[in-house]
């Protein structure tokens, strides 16, 4: 079974970079405290890791 983390959006993306939201949107994360189960990956944890301050990891799982 792959890993897995749960990753929620807290922040908001108005007055963000176009490339911030664009990540918002890649990882399915649109509006606030939405929810989504991702496969841990080097790409999305750096997806993550470029958001950091408007996602929060909430679990990992695997």
């Amino acid at each position: 079974m792959a890993k897995t983390i749960v990753v929620k959006q807290i922040g908001s993306p108005i007055r963000r970079p176009a490339s911030q939201r664009a990540t918002l949107i890649g990882l399915g994360l649109n509006k606030m405290n939405r929810t989504r189960e991702l496969e841990d990956t080097p790409s999305v944890r750096g997806m993550v890791n470029s958001i950091s301050h408007m996602v929060q990891i909430i679990e990992e799982r695997g």
